[in-house]
């Protein structure tokens, strides 16, 4: 079924007014997040994605309710891998943990209007270059082998570009100004170092969408009709739920240490499936429009990934905790009181 204007009408009014009722209505006054309120707006968020998925599932059909799944989960996934950078922002420049849902909102928001004009340019690059998807997935091969390889070096904001341009050009603001970007200091028109931080998480956004387009690029069907609203709004809804995330996962991603492992496998099975897709349509190894991996399988791999990763990050979490934990003093059970054994650990 064809994609028409009053779709994307309803669903850019939809994404605005949830926009709206976050920061105008639920984040009017700067304060800090609570975890219980992180996990509910992250469940909240869940759950209006898997409606939105089955609204595609009827409406366009199995095919495209499992491509948008799969993207969903996958553009999920890599936004978890993101929560650590953004904690390592917030950490560097000191951002007080009442303004940082702030900079989050703004920065998602910018990065919504991003995702589309990546898409929209992917799209028709991809329509008069065909040979260019197996060249996007030879990237997410190397992408993914160079996640599964990269060392646990520091992120160092200080050397974003996009930063150093900022303070060459823009006046910037002494001291501190709340949750605003813009000030005027001496009559003049200055930024906030509040603004410096959302440059840096707007342009660490740039970053990601490099990785996460053409991987999902790879799992939705290009030249089906729904390509570009499924890979929009599967994008969308993991980017509105990223705030959440970050809020009740930034002090936890020890919990998801094998996560990375998870996302190569990912990125490198999309890969291979861009690639195999193409040879196998370019040598006529496969009839016109039939697919090599079918979405089934495609769905099935990276929600075994998922799984296989986070389960794997929290086994190991727990027999670490175990390990770690201080032994309790021994206890006589006769009449006389337990004796505390001596501070010194003998180990």
């Amino acid at each position: 079924m064809e994609i028409l204007a009053w779709h994307w009408a309803a669903f850019s009014a939809f994404v605005v007014l949830m926009l709206v009722l976050d920061l105008g209505v639920f984040h009017r006054h700067s304060r800090e997040t609570t975890l219980r309120e992180a996990g509910i707006w992250t469940v909240v968020w869940l759950a209006l994605a898997l409606v939105f998925n089955v609204i595609i599932w009827k409406w366009q059909g199995p095919q495209a309710g499992g491509e948008f799944l799969a993207g969903y989960l996958t553009e999920w996934a890599l936004s978890m891998d993101n929560v650590f950078v953004f904690a390592v922002i917030f950490s560097y420049f000191r951002v007080p943990m009442k303004y940082q849902h702030r900079v989050l909102f703004w920065g998602i928001l910018g990065a919504v209007v991003l995702r589309l004009t990546f898409i929209l340019i992917g799209k028709e690059l991809i329509q008069r270059f065909e040979w260019l998807l197996p060249i996007l997935g030879l990237v997410l091969l190397y992408t993914g082998v160079k996640l599964a390889f990269k060392s646990d070096e520091e992120v160092d904001p200080e050397h974003n570009p996009i930063l150093k341009i900022a303070r060459k050009f823009f006046r910037v603001a002494r001291g501190e100004h709340g949750n605003h970007f813009l000030v005027r200091e001496e009559g003049k028109l200055c930024v906030t170092p509040l603004f410096l931080v959302l440059l840096v998480v707007e342009s660490t956004d740039v970053l990601f969408a490099v990785d996460s387009v053409p991987t999902i690029f790879g799992l939705v069907t290009t030249t089906a009709p729904y390509f570009t609203f499924v890979v929009f709004t599967s994008n969308v809804f993991a980017i509105l739920g990223l705030r959440a995330l970050y809020f009740l996962l930034a002090g936890m991603m020890n919990m998801f240490r094998y996560l990375s492992y998870g996302l190569s496998a990912i990125l490198v099975f999309v890969g291979f499936k861009m690639c195999g897709e193409y040879a196998a349509h370019y040598f006529h190894w496969v009839p016109e429009g039939q697919k090599v991996v079918p979405w089934q399988a495609s769905l099935g791999t990276i929600v075994g990934l998922l799984t296989l990763s986070i389960a794997a990050s929290v086994v190991a979490a727990k027999r670490e905790a175990k390990h770690t934990a201080p032994a309790l003093p021994p206890h006589d059970h006769g009449d006389k009181p337990a004796v505390p054994e001596e501070t010194g650990s003998k180990h």
